[in-house]
């Protein structure tokens, strides 16, 4: 019988037969995880549905949170639940065992949760932390230039941006 091997998922197609790897479901991402992990995975998402309005997918291997843009995803493991949030400021504490630049305002934060019990403050504060944070106002791009603004990039001259457009603008003139 022809078909092929997906490049992603190493998964045998038939010929004709649909595939997507690429598209997956909460149930599909936790269906594998024992019964603490469970617990704390619900808790995870309880705590934060009370945040507010979101959207709430899965995306590959991992589950994601996010009002404007993602603000905390959960990656299930086999031992442990892989937690990422950003904020805007670097946390220093013994849960977080990793915090690297994501952007040029955010800092991704990793925890690793193993039991229904550490879903508790410090970290839901943590979390209702990033979910303000991706909420804040559009701030506009950042310029060399100066600051941001609320429309857009601060210019410097009122004049063409390019060498070309210049030459044209001083011809017709």
């Amino acid at each position: 019988m022809a078909g092929r091997e997906c490049y992603h998922c190493k998964q045998w197609i038939d010929e004709g037969e649909p595939h997507n790897c690429w598209t997956t479901t909460e149930a599909a991402l936790t269906a594998g995880l024992s019964e603490d992990l469970r617990d704390a995975w619900e808790r995870l998402r309880e705590t934060a549905v009370e945040f507010g309005e979101q959207r709430i997918y899965a995306s590959l291997n991992s589950i994601m949170f996010s009002r404007k843009a993602c603000y905390f995803f959960v990656r299930p493991k086999r031992h442990y639940l892989e937690v990422c949030f950003f904020l805007g400021r670097t946390l220093k504490t013994s849960q977080v065992r990793r915090a690297m630049p994501a952007s040029k305002t955010k800092i991704a934060h990793l925890i690793h949760v193993r039991h229904r019990d550490e879903v508790e403050p410090p970290m839901t504060d943590w979390l209702q932390e990033a979910y303000e944070f991706a909420g804040s106002a559009h701030r506009g791009p950042r310029t060399k230039d100066g600051p941001r603004t609320k429309d857009g990039p601060r210019t410097k001259h009122k004049g063409p941006r390019t060498k070309k457009a210049a030459r044209k603008t001083a011809k017709k003139r």
